[in-house]
């Protein structure tokens, strides 16, 4: 790739037509996201409505896998759609993508749920948070594209950072609305009804945003490229087949994306999971601390993105994934302190211990919720996974019923025979196992005690809300904004400046949605898992953190910088 000098350019001020470039690029993405953003903060609803058919756990983690499905098919969405851009250009192809978005999303809204429809419901739901993968990832790559291919030389950074800030501009608009749809009605109304407004608004947001697209006009390095005939034929083949370019796309992944998808999900998603499942902080006062930090944080894509055109996108990307690696752990346990210091207190004084055969234990992550868990130390971890408590484990002698134990309070499992045509777990349990006739009584038993021992040591139900320090936990949620600004505020240009203009809405769709679709997406079930099987709150850092540390030592070995590269050259 050619570079080119300093200009003029780099100082001038912004052109009305390229305010209006931005404005109607930002603004539609800000709407797709936010369709996109509604399924994820209300994961907990939906799994009520949709997937009620299994156990309340297996239910959440159902809705998780459900939402990841829409990050799964978003690779496969880059390659369809990024090869319509390099082909028939970058305004139409998005076009596309936010009508399948929208249309996807009010469906959602107006779906019967599973005690209407039955299994018909979960099936419908997938099949939309399919098409919503799809659209998206085809939406990424064109705006971020078109805009950088509008910019003057020295100055992508600045203007691109503004399509940055879309994805938490959209999460934060689909949190306002939820917050206000929960504030104007009875809890249980939003629960039974009202949780379907926010997606029915989006069809009003459809709207606008395509008459906003409409206005635009085609990119001019496309269109110049397009006049020439030098635009690509094949650029799937271009892109992959070619070992100097597939290489180029390999390393925005391994060197770039992935850590930059973790700590952007870690930030925004894991956090408010953290909070709500682990922490049992009040779903709208965690919302709404993720909103003061997502607003106090936000800024800082554009100072990141303008930094980047002075300093380098490189030296950014890699100190945001540096901090997010040295900090998460003490970050997350000072969340804790500050937003329910009773759990903190009760996990020093009265640590929870599983004592039990390791051969008897099973891996407590059932996505499809057709397993029973029936051996005792499943049925103890599981009882203890249901109410948030963090716990340590100690082997046992082989045949030893597990026992949980809560300080100095001992609480002995039990193993239940499992109902007859169901899955077990793998682990069997000992022989002397409750028949399903007594298991009920014994579970309730079982359940009264953990429940009494757990009280007694003031493990909290919930976090008390008078003790919760809203203003550190916000300050402390702002330093993983601001680590996600780092990352994520520069990585569009950089993208962009990596691939020539003939293959470009291809080449780094593919492996921006690859690491955020599914390095990030998977994060929050991947991260819920992790902390089940372990049961330490904060095991679930692991995996933002091998990631992240990963693409810190890819990036500063082999990804070039690429502030000065000329975007316009594309032979």
């Amino acid at each position: 790739m050619a570079y080119a000098a300093s200009t003029d350019d780099s100082v001038r001020p912004m052109t009305g037509e390229e305010k209006k470039v931005i404005f109607a690029s930002s603004l539609g993405t800000v709407f797709e996201w936010y369709d996109f953003y509604l399924y994820g903060s209300l994961s907990a609803v939906i799994a009520k409505q949709f997937f009620s058919g299994v156990n309340p756990t297996a239910a959440f983690i159902f809705a998780l896998m459900a939402f990841a499905a829409g990050f799964a098919v978003r690779p496969f969405g880059a390659l369809m759609f990024g090869r319509l851009g390099d082909m028939i250009g970058r305004k139409y192809t998005f076009l596309v993508t936010i009508l399948i978005m929208g249309l996807s999303t009010f469906i959602v809204g107006i779906l019967p749920n599973y005690a209407t429809i039955g299994i018909a419901a979960p099936i419908i739901l997938i099949g939309l948070r399919l098409l919503q993968g799809l659209a998206l990832g085809g939406e990424y790559g064109g705006a971020a594209t078109y805009v950088a291919e509008h910019a003057p030389h020295g100055r992508r950074g600045n203007y691109t950072s503004w399509i940055q800030t879309t994805a938490t501009l959209g999460l934060f608009l689909s949190l306002l609305v939820i917050l206000g749809c929960r504030v104007s009605m009875a809890p249980e109304d939003f629960d039974a009804w009202g949780w379907r407004i926010p997606f029915l608004i989006s069809i009003v947001l459809l709207g606008v945003s395509v008459w906003i697209r409409l206005m635009l006009n085609e990119s001019p390095a496309f269109k110049r490229m397009k006049d020439e005939g030098k635009h690509s034929k094949a650029p799937l083949t271009e892109s992959f087949a070619r070992w100097p370019n597939l290489k180029i796309v390999l390393l925005a992944l391994f060197g770039l994306v992935a850590g930059q998808a973790v700590v952007w999900y870690t930030g925004q998603f894991y956090a408010l999971f953290f909070l709500t499942q682990t922490l049992k902080v009040d779903a709208q006062a965690a919302n709404l601390m993720i909103a003061g930090s997502l607003l106090i944080g936000t800024p800082f894509f554009v100072i990141f993105g303008t930094l980047s055109d002075r300093i380098g996108r490189k030296p950014i990307i890699m100190a945001g994934l540096a901090l997010a690696c040295l900090t998460y752990f003490p970050i997350f346990k000072a969340i804790t302190h500050y937003a329910n210091p009773a759990l903190e207190e009760a996990i020093a004084t009265s640590p929870v211990v599983v004592t039990a055969d390791p051969n008897e234990c099973s891996f407590q992550f059932n996505p499809v919720g057709t397993s029973q868990f029936t051996s005792s130390c499943d049925i103890a971890k599981s009882a203890l996974v249901r109410r948030g408590i963090p716990y340590s484990n100690e082997a046992a002698a082989p045949g030893t019923v597990a026992t949980i134990r809560v300080g100095s309070t001992a609480i002995p499992s039990y193993s239940a025979v499992p109902a007859a045509g169901t899955a077990v777990s793998l682990s069997h349990g000992p022989a002397t196992a409750v028949p399903a006739a007594d298991a009920k009584a014994a579970g309730a038993a079982f359940d009264k005690g953990l429940g009494d021992a757990l009280k007694a040591a003031n493990y909290p139900a919930k976090a008390d809300p008078a003790r919760v320090d809203t203003v550190m936990v916000v300050a402390l949620l702002s330093i993983l904004v601001l680590y996600v600004t780092m990352v994520y505020g520069p990585i569009a240009a950089m993208l962009v400046e990596l691939f020539p203009t003939k293959i470009r809405y291809t080449s780094m769709s593919l492996p921006y949605h690859i690491g955020n679709g599914w390095f990030g997406g998977f994060l929050p079930t991947t991260s819920f898992a992790i902390v089940a099987a372990t049961g330490d709150i904060y095991s679930g850092l692991w995996y933002p953190i091998a990631i992240a540390a990963g693409t810190f030592v890819i990036g500063m070995l082999f990804v070039r910088e690429t502030k000065d590269v000329d975007i316009y050259e594309h032979d």
